[in-house]
């Protein structure tokens, strides 16, 4: 590095943050991101992702520069593409370390998934410190080989099990992080105003449904069958049925007579706005949902994914062990199940006093400084920030 002192000019500040495909790797990338211009708007930020995956577009979109990789998915078990592994995995290494050397990245920072194995793998061969995200309970195969020598690992749920893992939460997309604020500076009328934005009554009791942007068709339909009950105690419903998916359940509701307090979408880009409103959420319990429900302390119905490895499941654990969110199978989600256990929380004489006491459960496990708190372990492995004058 160049020395200030004797005239030359200090290097930049870089930072190199490896993470897509999914929503779970781009949003809180993408928070720790907006945290560090924010701190240092000088810092060179280059994020490393797919030309494929959500990155490709939100990236861009937010200002940050993208450095594609090849899509490299690490098989679970044999196969084909087990045999290809070691030529598609060299082709991805020199990608991230043509994107290293050409950003003088100081350190990285990894999410998991596909781009972070060889970002590890570049940085570990430069001597550059790797600091490692994992947002689920369970971590996955990238994020345990880069926390075999990240300087640090940090996690979003206390049972993560990463060698030498520091809890920290998960970063909260920025207007995730806007609407705790509005909410506590005017908490009716954010509601109101959001409400007012989506067509909705701000004075009934107001469930949101969503699957995520793709849906869930077992919940759609789950729900859908418990319209009529749901309309008849006076329930207001926004039902997020996912991309193509809102025919079967319009089908339902408009057969309802007086059923215009069920409104349904596809999609809603601006969601912050549904949980301002909100004041039970239905939907799976993917690591970024259950950490921003928490955070905004509110009550929810988690219903895991029913493939995989379990980790939604042990996402939505704490929420539900503090008493801030009910879990239901996806198998055992039916109109009978959710008059009886769903119901109570949004019509009837304790319903408000449930949802109050759910919700500062909830809140007793959430988090919402977890981009503060990574960002400080980054710029703890970059040099000094010039002086405005300097």
């Amino acid at each position: 590095m160049a020395d200030p002192g004797n005239g030359a000019d200090p290097v930049r500040r870089s930072v190199l943050l490896a993470g897509g495909g999914t929503a779970g790797h781009v949003n809180p990338l993408l928070a720790l991101a907006e945290e560090l211009r924010s701190r240092d708007p000088e810092l060179r930020i280059t994020v490393l992702g797919t030309a494929e995956g959500l990155e490709a577009r939100l990236v861009p979109e937010r200002g940050f520069t993208l450095a594609p990789v090849p899509r490299v998915p690490l098989p679970r078990r044999p196969s084909a593409d087990l045999l290809r592994l070691p030529g598609r995995l060299r082709a991805a290494v020199r990608a991230a370390g043509s994107a290293l050397d050409a950003s003088g990245a100081q350190v990285v920072v990894g999410f998991g998934g596909y781009v972070s194995t060889p970002a590890y793998l570049a940085a570990r061969r430069r001597g550059i410190p790797v600091v490692v995200h994992e947002q689920n309970a369970r971590a996955g195969l990238a994020n345990r080989l880069g926390a075999r020598w990240a300087a640090d690992v940090t996690v979003t749920f206390a049972g993560t099990r990463l060698r030498g893992a520091q809890l920290i939460g998960l970063p909260l997309r920025p207007e995730i992080a806007t609407l705790l604020a509005d909410l506590a500076r005017d908490r009716p009328g954010t509601r109101a105003a959001a409400a007012a934005q989506l067509g909705l009554d701000p004075t009934l009791p107001t469930l949101v449904v969503t699957g995520g942007s793709l849906g869930a068709v077992s919940v759609n339909t789950a729900v859908a069958s418990a319209a009529a009950d749901l309309v008849a105690a006076g329930v207001q419903v926004l039902h997020l049925t996912g991309a193509g998916k809102a025919a079967a359940v319009r089908a339902v509701v408009d057969k309802l007579p007086g059923a215009t307090t069920y409104h349904v979408r596809e999609y809603l880009s601006e969601m912050q706005l549904a949980l301002a409103c909100a004041d039970v959420v239905l939907g799976r319990s993917g690591a970024g949902t259950v950490c921003e429900l928490t955070a905004l302390g509110l009550p929810a119905v988690y219903v895991p994914l029913p493939v995989g490895n379990g980790e939604q499941r042990l996402n939505a654990a704490p929420a539900v062990a503090a008493g801030g969110g009910l879990l239901v199978a996806d198998d055992d989600l039916t109109a009978a199940w959710l008059r009886t256990h769903l119901l109570p929380l949004l019509v009837g004489p304790d319903a408000a006093g449930l949802r109050d006491r759910m919700g500062a459960a909830a809140a007793s496990v959430g988090v919402r400084d977890a981009a503060a708190r990574l960002a400080d372990l980054v710029e703890a492995h970059l040099p000094p920030a010039a002086k405005v004058g300097s």
